[in-house]
Parts: C-alpha cells; structure tokens; sequence
C-alpha cells in the first residue's frame, strides 16, 4: 500500500469515528444540556461547554473504538460536569465587573402553552428562582445538587463523576440541601393558581395599578432587575419591600415610550409561567414571578431586560398570525 493509500485510509476512519461520536453525543445532547445548564444558568456558556465536551468526546473515539466505553453516557456526563465546573471561574470573574444584580438566562418556550415534549421544556427542571439560590452555593455543592436533587444520581455515581469520595459527595449534599431548603418553600402553588397570580400581577404592572399591586405584592417582596447596565430604568440592586417595589415597577412601566409600545405574551420560562414583553419583533423583557407558599401574593419578581440575554426569545409566528 502506498503512502498515500494509508493516509486515505487514516482519513477514512478518523472520519467514521467521529461521525459515530457525534450521533452518540448527539443522543444525550439534551441531558447534557440540562445539566451544564442548571449548573451555570447560562445558555451562551452551556452552548460552549457542549462544543467542548463533543471536542473531548470526538477526540477520544479518535484514539480508541466507542466499544471499549462501557457506558458512554456515564462517560459523556463526567466529560461535561467537569468542562461545567472549569468555565465557572470564567463566569464568577465576569459577573465581578457585571452592571446591577446578575440573573441566570431564562429558558423561554416559543409556545404560549409550552409543549412538555420540546427539548427546552424538558430540560427546565429547575425554576429561575430556584437558579438564584443556587448561585449562592459552591460550584462543587451545585453539581453535586443538581446531579443528585434535580437528575436523581446516586452519590456512588456523583463521586465518579467529580472525582470525589462517595463520604465526600454526602456532606456537599447535606450542606447544599439544607442551604436550599432554609430559601425556598418545599410547598409550591399549584399551576393554576400561580398562573393567575402570574396574570394579575402582569395586568396591575403594566397598567401602572398601584393599588391591585399592593394587593397582590407580599410585604416583604423582592425585585431583581438584570439589564446588565443596557436598560433603562433598571435597580442597581435588588429592591426590597412593597413600597420601595411598587415604586420601581412602575417606573418600568411608564418608561419614556410608554407601556403602550411593548407587547405582551404569556409564556413558560424555566417550567414556570411568565410573561415576556416585546418591542416590536425584539424581545424587551421576560418577568418571572415567584409565588408565597400560599400562591395568593408574589413574594419575588425577576426581570431580565439585557438583550444579551434575550437573543435567543422570539414571537411565536402562529400568534401572530
């Protein structure tokens, strides 16, 4: 054979082994997403940790038939958890020069209704407030709750994943469980109820009603508004309290254009229903709101409003129609 004749050859199979790595990954893309995902609450992040972990993954099937992995999605899971916890370091040296409180990226159905068998809509296991209070853990107390509380892995098989002692696993997991328990309810409203209080508060907002939103806002409500310094007006911080919010959404209604130009839709964000506002065909803002145990006032309102993290929304054209 000659020299050429085995490069053709190499070629050839370097070819066939990343084609049958790339179906493989490919079959548990939407895992992986969920979990990189829930771990970082960045879609722009999760889309490049992906692409690292098919690099990994490709390159691996390059240097040994897929054969000799017993469990490649094991294998694919542990490439993309440890890929997750290195670009944590990029996100925590961003968000140190981030403008005003920082959000995790909603995930938002196209479709008023949600279709529960859209990839996106199964992989919003996790609630947008939920997100918030998992960016308070440790990186490592995030991976090991969402691998173990939201996607039901053993410990055995978290310490697999991240390397750790199973007694290891145990104790990140006693610390993160407690830490989310003691900020958030273990009761939550049912659907119906939080998509009416969802509703009214929309309304009230939008039309300025001060009174039905001191009805509906709880007293010590929180307001967090993430424009990433590119809107306006937006709170530098978090707002606490009912008076103090009630101040600052109204101020987000009456914006300088009128409450009039911004079109509103009911959707799905991270699982939850929410309303998303557009300026024209360009998405202005999601609001996601969270619930008191009892579902009757909104304890939390989250206002993402930086079109960096909106590129990804768009009107659903059937509505349009």
């Amino acid at each position: 054979m000659s020299e050429f004749s085995e490069i053709a050859v190499t070629d050839e199979a370097t070819t066939e082994a990343t084609t049958e790595a790339t179906t493989v990954f490919m079959d548990h893309r939407e895992l992986l997403f969920g979990l990189v995902y829930n771990m970082l609450g960045s879609v722009a992040d999760t889309e490049d940790v992906l692409q690292e972990t098919w690099l990994s993954w490709t390159a691996r099937a390059r240097r040994a038939p897929l054969g000799t992995i017993a469990n490649p999605r094991a294998y694919l899971v542990r490439i993309a958890v440890n890929h997750a916890l290195q670009r944590r370091a990029t996100i925590t040296r961003r968000r140190e020069t981030y403008v005003g409180p920082w959000l995790p990226e909603p995930l938002v159905d196209q479709a008023a209704d949600g279709d529960p068998e859209d990839p996106a809509s199964r992989a919003e296991s996790v609630s947008l407030a939920m997100l918030v209070v998992l960016e308070s853990l440790t990186p490592l107390e995030r991976a090991v709750f969402v691998l173990n509380e939201v996607f039901g892995y053993a410990h055995t098989e978290i310490a697999d994943i991240i390397d750790r002692t199973p007694a290891a696993v145990r104790q990140l997991a006693h610390r993160a469980r407690a830490h989310v328990h003691a900020r958030r309810p273990l009761y939550e409203a049912h659907p119906r109820v939080r998509r009416e209080a969802t509703e009214r508060f929309v309304r009230a907002a939008i039309g300025g009603d001060i009174a039905s939103l001191m009805e509906i806002l709880a007293p010590d409500v929180t307001v967090w508004t993430d424009s990433g310094g590119n809107r306006k007006p937006a709170g530098l911080r978090p707002v606490h309290g009912r008076d103090k919010a009630v101040r600052l959404i109204n101020s987000f209604a009456t914006r300088r254009r009128g409450p009039q130009d911004l079109e509103l839709r009911y959707r799905r964000v991270n699982g939850d229903d929410a309303a998303v506002l557009f300026e024209g065909d360009s998405p202005y803002a999601v609001m996601v709101m969270d619930l008191t145990p009892e579902g009757d006032q909104v304890s939390g309102v989250y206002i993402v409003t930086n079109p960096e993290k909106l590129t990804h929304v768009h009107k659903d054209e059937e509505e349009d129609q």
